[in-house]
């Protein structure tokens, strides 16, 4: 039986990489100034923003996987 088309509406993996997480400043590359935004201010939104982005990319590869798995059966 041939398998139909992949719904071209999902992303396939080279499409949609996964989101990769921001680089953690290490506590000496904080100049202690209280600059502001201070690059741990900066880090903490970068990781609050990548979180929301990886959960939204699994998000998208498991629908990507049932469409697939849907098509197989």
């Amino acid at each position: 039986m041939l398998n139909p088309p992949a719904d071209p509406s999902l992303p396939t993996a080279q499409d949609d990489p996964e989101p990769q997480a921001p680089h953690e400043p290490a506590l000496e590359e904080c100049c202690t100034s209280g600059c502001v935004p201070c690059i741990f201010d900066i880090y903490a939104e970068a990781l609050h923003a990548y979180r929301a982005e990886h959960l939204a990319w699994r998000a998208r590869q498991a629908a990507r996987d049932a469409a697939s798995a849907g098509a197989s059966d």
